[in-house]
């Protein structure tokens, strides 16, 4: 067998990943298998050769500790996942131990190894020993060893590759004592218990230690249920069984339930007036007799069923403070001391429910002198969704003036048929690199659903990118974790679903180079016959060929990856990806499509009357509405793509808001239908030796 020795590393830059890859690489080829990835990227490692591995693999917990038992569980079940199947086998089972540092068998285990627990490892931190028969995860607390076993997973072959493990140790802890993931509940799509559930089982798997789920009027409150929508809100009783979930997980939920702004699905209800600054707006008004007293109902039911050491109040984008009832005092005071103020009611207002209290950080960088006035024991999230650099601006008012922060990037979700990666990456690699130099304690990355069609199952590429990038220190290496991402969360090792992600990213690079204006979901839905539909065909247009082979190529390579390998993990997710594959190759067929029926249409109406070529003029129609008629194919891709779309949306989402999405699909079909038939009647008028309508009459624009 082959051997590479390969130093113990220490790196602040995202490189252990790679050198532990150059390691993995070399020592697998010979026995033609596929490099190991591991997300996130371990702190320090060493590994100098591979072992067998055989069949059957054994966990066992010596000390009984009930959140051990509990990881020995999750990689058992992981285990039988991958080999569900356990085949008979003469040879010993391969032995997996998870033992607490105090321990005498994980002292000596660590003394043999030269190796022993930094302080900053306390907390968190593990030591992963993998011998020949054995492994050992050591650690001294249980969410160490939950980490460390998350970590053996990732080394663990994968499915279809030769049965072999690296040998060798892994010093691992994070670089920020908070890692979370904040998902939008309030504009539209609501996800299942279940799924949850499941979200967070795969946030732990990638040591994230915070969920933090978003409402503005979709968690249930019962002494004020009037705002919380039938069938899409959180009950009581389900955050009670999330929270215990969690805990599981070492995942702590910090719900932010918005007590400033974003609250007009509450504030469009007359029993709310009284306490909104304008009329049905979204801002609550400062100094109303029922403001504070609401808040304090909500947040005291939050205490209640979410007993995390954080509450999250929100208070960002309060753009209609000083429009309404506190007119007056904007004026007199200014806007960022009337904002101050009553941030600082709210917090003594819920100063007996013992929590610290987040809230969005924007004020930082719109107001920085004002901050000085902030209590000092809440916690400011700073959050910028677009930069990849200059991010100082939002940190530093806050940390100068003593006030914890968490860094927030965003996914690049909303508004778009496919998450922009591009922009997500970046931003997530350059904010959680900026907030870590100025002593940021957390990392919050962001899913939006503005539009309301947004599937979390498309999200993960760049939610877990947070996630790694909040547990390395530094800067994390963006290619690296291209690199590790198939592997490490879908179990693929062709590299296909890699490659794939790199070509919806291409796609999307596509449309920002055409510079259009829009977003990818308004292009979705932009009539292409409009004005505005034409001003941006004219851009759209000489991109559109490139669009639609990026998109086609990952849908390509995602059914082949599935079809070399069914028992590839996250299914929906990898469906979620090619229907957000299928909705760019669509924007860039209905211009393509639509150009084309003008021209057709122009080329019949011109030669109208040239009986000689009268067969060919019938073709020119029929190329625009018939049996294989363009008009046909927008109708039936817009049809197909509604049925996929329901699909995945209910395998992570309640039915509450659907026909809000679908209804738009119904539009589509319903155009390319309606416009079909009326081409169709046309064509019958013309064949009985009528005129053609003018193409102006029919709607349909002058070919560019």
């Amino acid at each position: 067998m082959l051997r590479v020795d390969l130093p113990a590393i220490r790196t602040s830059r995202g490189l252990v990943i790679a050198a532990v890859h150059s390691c993995f690489t070399l020592a697998v080829c010979a026995a033609a298998q596929s490099p190991v990835h591991l997300l996130p990227a371990p702190r320090e490692a060493h590994f100098a050769a591979t072992t067998d591995l055989p069949a059957k693999i054994t966990v066992s917990v010596p000390g009984r500790d009930a959140e051990d038992e509990f990881a020995a569980q999750d990689l058992a079940g992981f285990i039988k996942a991958e080999s569900p199947k356990e085949s008979a086998s003469p040879s010993a089972p391969y032995r997996v131990l998870l033992l607490r540092a105090d321990s005498i068998d994980a002292k000596a285990l660590l003394s043999r190894n030269q190796l022993s627990f930094d302080p900053v490892m306390e907390s968190e931190g593990y030591i992963l020993v993998i011998d020949p028969h054995e492994a050992t995860i050591v650690a001294r607390s249980g969410s160490g060893v939950f980490y460390g076993v998350q970590t053996f997973k990732q080394l663990l072959p994968l499915p279809g590759a030769p049965r072999t493990l690296p040998t060798g140790t892994v010093s691992d802890w994070p670089a920020m004592k908070y890692r979370g993931i904040h998902d939008d509940l309030s504009r539209g799509p609501l996800p299942s218990l279940e799924f949850q559930k499941h979200q967070i089982s795969v946030f732990a798997a990638f040591k994230v230690n915070i969920y933090s789920p978003y409402f503005e009027h979709t968690l249930l409150y019962p002494d004020q249920p009037l705002a919380a929508p039938p069938g899409g809100s959180l009950t009581p009783a389900e955050a009670v069984e999330l929270v215990a979930y969690a805990r599981q997980y070492h995942v702590t939920i910090v719900p932010d339930q918005e007590a400033f702004g974003h609250l007009h699905h509450v504030l469009k209800y007359d029993l709310y007036q009284q306490d909104a600054e304008t009329s049905h707006g979204y801002v609550l008004a400062p100094g109303q007799p029922g403001t504070l007293p609401l808040i304090q109902g909500w947040f005291t039911q939050i205490a209640q069923e979410f007993p995390s050491p954080f509450l999250h109040i929100g208070a960002d984008e309060t753009n209609d403070l000083g429009l309404g009832r506190t007119h007056d005092d904007v004026e007199k005071q200014g806007y960022g001391p009337v904002y101050m103020a009553f941030l600082k009611q709210v917090h003594d207002s819920l100063a007996p429910l013992n929590r610290r209290l987040l809230f969005w950080g924007d004020i930082g960088d719109a107001h920085p002198d004002e901050v000085a006035s902030l209590p000092k024991d809440m916690i400011a999230v700073p959050w910028d969704y677009w930069d990849s650099t200059g991010f100082d601006r939002l940190i530093a008012p806050f940390a100068k003036n003593g006030i914890e922060t968490w860094v927030s990037p965003g996914d690049a979700n909303w508004n778009e048929v496919y998450p922009v990666a591009h922009t997500a990456l970046w931003n997530i690699q350059g904010f959680i690199r900026d907030g870590q130099r100025l002593g940021s304690t957390g990392a919050l990355t962001t899913v939006w659903n503005d539009d309301g069609e947004g599937l979390f199952n498309m999200d993960w590429y760049g939610v877990l990118f947070g996630a790694a990038a909040a547990w390395q220190p530094g800067e994390s290496s963006i290619p690296d974790y291209q690199d590790a991402y198939g592997a490490a969360f879908h179990r693929d090792g062709s590299d296909k679903i890699n490659t794939a992600e790199k070509e919806l990213m291409a796609a999307q690079e596509v449309i920002s180079d055409a510079k259009t204006s829009l977003t990818s979901d308004a292009l979705f839905w932009l009539d292409p016959w409009s004005a505005e539909g034409q001003e941006v065909s004219s851009r759209l247009l000489p991109h559109a060929q490139d669009l639609r082979l990026h998109a086609e190529r990952a849908i390509v390579l995602l059914i082949q990856a599935r079809a070399e390998n069914p028992d590839l993990r996250e299914p929906a997710a990898l469906a979620a990806m090619e229907l957000g594959a299928r909705r760019l190759d669509l924007i860039g067929m209905k211009f393509e499509l639509a150009q084309e029926m003008a021209s057709l249409y122009a080329q019949a109406v011109a030669q109208q009357h040239d009986r000689a070529r009268h067969a060919a003029t019938a073709d020119l129609l029929e190329g625009i509405s018939s049996m294989n008629g363009r008009c046909q194919d927008l109708r039936d891709a817009y049809s197909a793509l509604k049925s996929e779309y329901t699909q995945v949306w209910l395998t992570e989402n309640r039915p509450y808001w659907l026909n809000n999405v679908t209804v738009r699909y119904d539009l589509e079909i319903e155009r390319w239908q309606r416009c079909g038939d009326e081409l169709q009647s046309e064509m019958r008028s013309w064949n009985n030796g009528n005129d053609l309508p003018t193409p102006a009459s029919l709607g349909i624009p002058t070919p560019q």
